[in-house]
């Protein structure tokens, strides 16, 4: 049987402009309300082929200085333009399955911190040339003798300060200092108002003075909460519950961003009040999925929703945990 080239390259074509067409007629969805009011960016990280560019997903997005998006796949880390072309990536066995990202400015450098579950870490790497200056370990120092060390969430504190959770294991929250020398350790598993129970999420919580950290405790009873530490490990307070599955948080002035990974975003103002609900999914089956694949996904409806960061001018870039690699921007509406 012949197979005349001429043909099957003017299908590929045409199948290849027909994505296209059907990415670009996809209409913006507008979501949220009153200052936290957002359209979606159709198409946005999707390739020129019209698949997802980064592969399947359970990781964090950050934004650098220069604007430019980071986001971490199974594969390693991708970096986008605002416009949501990949213009470079760290892909290999030291960047891969990075499960939550802090970025920072710091004197020698603009810097990327990385918990690695899978790896049993903690990385420090620059973002221009991609090298790792820190691991962290479980630190023996603690004396704890424990079965599984799998960190699900990092954050940094002024003075460099490093906090690495234990989240997928023991939920203790391990403190370091800048170069990587164990400190200290708080937290422990379970429901207790001063336990974890998947402490999946953490960041620095600027919105007070002295800063705290957030953690995201994801599975404490009642399902989700949020709660506040000081940054010597004391317990503060509970912030808000009933978050379903919150997975991480980013802050951004007086207001604060959590997916849930049942597939919504919840916006937090200064007071911790649920101002915002963002991309909603209705369907038990579907929210919380990872196996939604791309040609099943739905403008403006989230599923595994994982993480979110903000941007200078206040849009939000969110990420599914997702088997076909989901990141979606989201306009701020001025």
């Amino acid at each position: 049987m012949r197979i005349n080239t001429s043909c099957l390259a003017l299908i590929a074509s045409l199948c290849l402009t027909c994505r296209i067409m059907a990415t670009e007629s996809v209409k913006p969805v507008r979501m949220g309300c009153g200052a936290m009011t957002f359209d979606t960016v159709p198409g946005w990280g999707i390739r020129p082929d019209g698949h997802s560019a980064i592969g399947p997903t359970h990781g964090a997005v950050v934004v650098d200085s220069a604007g430019n998006i980071h986001t971490s796949a199974n594969e390693g880390v991708f970096v986008f333009s605002p416009g949501g072309r990949v213009i470079h990536s760290f892909l290999g066995k030291d960047y891969s399955d990075i499960h939550d990202m802090e970025i920072r400015q710091e004197a020698d450098g603009e810097f990327i911190y990385g918990a690695r579950n899978n790896n049993a870490e903690g990385i420090k790497f620059n973002i221009k040339s991609g090298k790792i200056v820190l691991r962290l370990g479980f630190p023996k120092e603690s004396g704890l003798n424990l079965d599984k060390f799998s960190p699900t969430a990092i954050t940094i504190a002024a003075n460099g300060d490093i906090f690495l959770s234990n989240g997928y294991a023991s939920n203790h929250i391990f403190k370091y200092d800048k170069t990587g020398k164990y400190l200290t350790h708080f937290g422990s598993k379970g429901n207790g108002l001063q336990q974890f129970n998947t402490a999946h999420g953490m960041t620095l919580d600027t919105r007070y003075e002295p800063p705290r950290l957030l953690v995201c405790d994801r599975n404490h009873e009642p399902k989700g909460r949020l709660v506040h530490y000081s940054l010597e490990g004391e317990f503060i307070e509970e912030v808000v519950t009933g978050l379903g599955m919150p997975t991480s948080a980013a802050v951004q002035g007086d207001f604060v961003s959590v997916p849930d990974l049942k597939g919504r975003v919840v916006i937090l103002d200064k007071s911790n009040t649920i101002i915002a609900v963002l991309g909603h999914n209705p369907d038990p089956e579907k929210g919380g999925s990872y196996d939604i694949p791309q040609d099943q996904w739905i403008e403006g409806v989230f599923s595994g929703t994982h993480g979110s960061y903000w941007d200078q001018d206040g849009n939000l870039y969110v990420q599914d945990w997702n088997v076909s690699g989901r990141i979606m921007k989201l306009v701020r509406v001025k």
